[in-house]
């Protein structure tokens, strides 16, 4: 084990589970967080996470067409409805800040199919999967090490 691989603090990683833990299950829709963070580890370029949370969408029942379309999400209109669109927006605009915010009309659209609540869980769920893209990807973590 290399140094980069002993990178991460136990508590670090607890503190980042229970982060992840309660922002999908506040969320409440397991397939839905799936497509979430997939998304953003596509973009992130995170390969464990990908081998990971690919394996956990399938288990909860994340069609192939789904999964096979995400990357070209907004030209595949008749694969995923309006919720699901609105939540990838939100998740690439915040994943990505390439304009060093997040846009009025992204922000805006998310909330129209999410209440306070549920939009308050899937910014913690997309910050979340940000934070352990970013770390697995500095600790250079190969995928294949995750079992259900």
């Amino acid at each position: 084990m290399t140094a980069r691989t002993r990178l991460l603090d136990p508590a670090v990683g607890r503190a980042l589970s229970a982060l992840s833990k309660v922002a999908k299950q506040g969320l409440g829709d397991p397939a839905l967080a799936e497509l979430v963070v997939i998304r953003a580890s596509q973009l992130n370029h995170c390969a464990f996470c990908l081998d990971m949370h690919l394996t956990i969408a399938r288990e909860y029942g994340v069609s192939e067409k789904q999964l096979d379309l995400l990357t070209a999400w907004e030209e595949a209109e008749n694969v995923f409805d309006e919720r699901e669109r609105a939540a990838l927006a939100l998740t690439e605009s915040v994943t990505v800040l390439t304009a060093g915010f997040v846009p009025d009309e992204v922000y805006e659209r998310a909330a129209k199919h999410f209440d306070e609540v549920r939009l308050a869980h899937l910014l913690g769920l997309i910050v979340a999967i940000n934070n352990w893209n970013r770390v697995m990807v500095s600790r250079r973590i190969a995928p294949g090490g995750y079992t259900p």
